[in-house]
């Protein structure tokens, strides 16, 4: 297994809306329309959610204002690793696996584990070097492709085009 930074078809790596943020920009529209006048359904309408939703958005906002509908701070155990951390680690799984003494150019969720313990001094369980690959890196599993040392591309286009065609004829 090996991981690679996502890329995107414009080649900017900023990661998609999302889906938390893309609700809070659902809601911050609704508020916008409620400004405006909109009625419920016309709101439900615009936005993509049911009429029953911009009901509850509306008693909300009429009762706290539009920040009463923002996305609230996560909750519970805050990161192991920091923003700072987070980009040291960045910049050491981008030197490549070699760099950091393993023998192949690949990295596994245990090497990655090893570097980080190592530039950082926090030990991550296996689920969270996923996490920090996927989630904070915008890294995505990329599989080697197996392929033969000796492999003869020349020599396999020939075999298709001559020998092929006669053993699928039956000759």
């Amino acid at each position: 297994m090996a991981y690679r930074p996502l890329s995107s078809a414009s080649g900017s790596s900023v990661p998609p809306l999302s889906r938390p943020q893309l609700a809070e920009a659902r809601r911050v529209r609704a508020v916008e329309l409620f400004e405006e006048g909109g009625s419920n359904t016309e709101i439900a309408r615009a936005v993509g959610v049911c009429a029953e939703s911009v009901r509850r958005w509306r008693r909300v906002w009429e009762e706290g204002g539009a920040p009463a509908l923002r996305r609230c701070p996560a909750t519970g155990r805050p990161p192991k690793l920091n923003d700072a951390q987070v980009e040291t680690v960045r910049a050491a799984l981008e030197r490549g696996a070699q760099a950091h003494g393993f023998e192949a150019d690949l990295w596994t969720l245990e090497r990655v584990g090893a570097v980080v313990e190592r530039v950082t001094g926090v030990s991550l369980s296996r689920a969270s070097v996923w996490r920090l690959l996927t989630g904070r890196l915008g890294w995505s599993l990329q599989r080697p492709e197996r392929r033969a040392v000796e492999r003869d591309e020349s020599e396999i286009a020939r075999w298709i085009t001559h020998e092929w065609p006669r053993i699928k004829r039956g000759r």
